[in-house]
C-alpha cells in the first residue's frame, strides 16, 4: 500500500515532510510482529498510528485490543491485563480473562504505558520476553501470541533515570520507536487539517461550510496548539457550531483558542520553541505595554487631581519631607533637581502637565525594551494637560498616611483661620472637642495659639 492510500484508509492527514517520514516508517514496520513504542505529545494521534500498524499487519483480521493504562486503578491493573480467578480477591466473584488473552493472535495497544505501576511492569516484561503469564490468583502459566504496541506522552528515558520506569522494560518496548511530531512542527498541515474538520463538522451538524479569512489563517499558523490535533479539531467543531457568520475572522477564533497548557499556549510568531512566556520577545513586551494603557488612564485621573487646587484640598499639598528612595510620588524633594521645580516653586494657579516618557529611561535597569516600542506605547499613555507646558519627568513617592493627611489639614486650617479653633473645626466638619483632642494627640502648635482664647475687652 502506498503512502497516499494508507493515509486515506486510516485518516492520517498531513503533507509535511516530518509526517511523511513517519508514514514511511509505519509502512516498513507494520508487516512484522516487532514491538513498537509510539512517543508523542498528548493529542498528536498516537492511536491512529497504532491502528495503522495493526491494519497493515497479518493480524488485521482480528480486532486490536486497546488498553488505557492510565485509566485503570492501580489495584486492578494486573487483573485487567492478565485476568483473575474466582475468589482471588474481594469482589472477584467469577473467573475473568484479561486483555492479553483477548489479544491472542492479534495486537494489544497499551496507551499511556508510562502510568503502569512497578508491579505490573514486572509481569508485562515477562509477557514480552516469553509470551507467558498467569492470572491473578492462579499458579497455572498460560501462553499468548500478541503483538504489543505501546504509546506514551512521557519521556520514558527520563522516567528510567528517575527510577519510575524499569530500564529492562523500556529497552524491550522500544525495539522500534516512532516519534509523532507535534502540530507546531508541521505547520503546513494546520490549515488543511482545520479546513477538513470544518467540512466534516459542517456535514455532521448540517451547517454551511465556513471560510477562513487571511487574518484568521495567520492566527491559526502562529498559535502553538498545545493540545495538538485534538485541540485543532475541537476548535473547528466550536467554530462550526458557535460562529454565525460564514467567514471566520480573528475575532471569531481568539475566544476559542483557550491554551490551557501555560507557556505553550502563547503565540510566538516564527518560533518553534517552548520558552518562557516573557522571554526576550519584543512582540510580547509590546503587548504587555499596550495593556498598561488602561492602568495609565486610571493614573491620569489621580495625577490630575493631585496637580490641581481641588486635589490640594482633597489630598493636601506637596508630600511631607523626607521621602523614601524606594518609591517616590509626584514631586521630587531635591529643589536643585533639574527634572521638576522644587516644592516652593510649584504654582497651583496653573495645572502642570506630567508625562511618563522619561520613565522609559529607567526601564533598562529592569528589562531592555526596543526604543520604538517604548515610544509608541508611552505616547498612548501620556498624561498631560492642554493648558500647560510638559514637565520632563514622572517620579514616585509613597502615599501619605491618614495621620499625615489629618495633621496636614489641621495645620492648614489653623493657619488659614489664624489659629481660631472654632472656625477651623467648623471648616473641617468636626467638633471643637475633637479638634482639641487631635491637636493634643498630634502635638500641633497653632499660629497665634496663645492669643486665640484672648477675647478683646468689651467697651462699656
Amino acid at each position: 500500500m502506498d503512502r497516499q492510500a494508507l493515509q486515506e484508509r486510516f485518516g492520517l492527514r498531513g503533507n509535511s515532510v516530518a509526517f511523511w517520514q513517519l508514514i514511511d516508517r509505519v509502512r516498513m514496520v507494520a508487516p512484522s510482529d516487532i514491538t513498537v513504542l509510539i512517543e508523542g505529545e498528548s493529542g498528536v494521534g498516537k492511536e491512529l498510528i497504532a491502528q495503522a500498524l495493526h491494519g497493515l499487519s497479518a493480524r488485521r483480521h482480528r480486532p486490536m485490543v486497546v488498553v488505557n493504562c492510565g485509566a485503570i486503578p492501580e489495584g486492578l491493573i494486573e487483573s485487567e491485563l492478565f485476568g483473575h480467578e474466582k475468589g482471588s480477591y474481594t469482589g472477584a466473584t467469577e473467573r475473568r480473562a484479561g486483555y492479553f488473552e483477548e489479544a491472542d493472535n492479534s495486537s494489544i495497544f497499551l496507551d499511556e504505558i508510562g502510568e503502569l505501576p512497578m508491579s505490573a511492569q514486572v509481569r508485562l516484561l515477562r509477557v514480552l520476553e516469553s509470551g507467558q503469564f498467569s492470572r491473578v490468583g492462579s499458579s497455572k502459566t498460560q501462553k499468548v501470541n500478541a503483538r504489543v504496541v505501546a504509546a506514551t506522552n512521557r519521556n520514558l528515558a527520563e522516567e528510567v533515570r528517575s527510577g519510575r520506569f524499569r530500564e529492562d522494560l523500556y529497552y524491550r518496548l522500544s525495539t522500534v520507536t516512532l516519534q509523532v511530531p507535534p502540530l507546531r512542527d508541521r505547520k503546513e498541515d494546520i490549515l488543511p487539517l482545520f479546513e477538513y474538520f470544518l467540512f466534516r463538522f459542517g456535514q455532521q451538524y448540517n451547517a454551511p461550510r465556513k471560510k477562513i479569512d487571511d487574518s484568521a489563517r495567520s492566527l491559526l499558523m502562529q498559535y502553538r496548539w498545545p493540545g495538538n490535533i485534538r485541540e485543532l479539531r475541537n476548535t473547528a467543531e466550536q467554530a462550526t457550531v458557535l460562529v454565525r457568520s460564514e467567514t471566520l475572522t480573528v475575532a471569531d477564533l481568539q475566544p476559542l483558542l483557550r491554551g490551557v497548557t501555560a507557556n505553550q499556549a502563547l503565540i510566538y510568531p516564527g518560533s518553534n520553541r517552548s520558552e518562557d512566556p516573557f522571554g526576550n520577545s519584543p512582540e510580547l513586551l509590546y503587548r504587555l505595554l499596550l495593556e498598561m494603557k488602561l492602568e495609565m488612564r486610571e493614573m491620569k485621573a489621580i495625577l490630575h487631581a493631585m496637580a490641581t487646587k481641588e486635589g490640594v484640598a482633597r489630598y493636601g499639598s506637596i508630600p511631607p519631607q523626607p521621602m523614601t528612595e524606594e518609591a517616590r510620588w509626584v514631586y521630587p524633594t531635591d529643589t536643585s533637581s533639574p527634572l521638576l521645580p522644587g516644592p516652593s516653586e510649584v504654582s497651583w494657579s496653573d495645572t502642570p502637565s506630567r508625562t511618563v516618557k522619561e520613565f522609559s529611561t529607567r526601564l533598562p535597569d529592569v528589562v531592555s525594551f526596543p526604543t520604538s516600542v517604548v515610544s509608541e506605547t508611552i505616547e498612548e499613555a501620556e498624561i498631560q494637560d492642554e493648558t500647560s507646558a510638559p514637565i520632563n519627568n514622572l517620579v514616585f513617592h509613597e502615599l501619605p498616611t491618614f495621620q499625615d493627611m489629618e495633621e496636614r489639614l489641621i495645620r492648614e486650617g489653623l493657619q488659614r483661620y489664624h489659629g481660631n479653633r472654632r472656625l477651623t473645626a467648623k471648616a473641617l466638619g468636626i467638633s471643637e472637642r475633637t479638634l482639641y483632642r487631635k491637636i493634643n494627640e498630634l502635638g500641633i502648635a497653632a499660629p497665634e495659639d496663645e492669643a486665640e482664647e484672648k477675647v478683646p475687652p468689651r467697651h462699656v
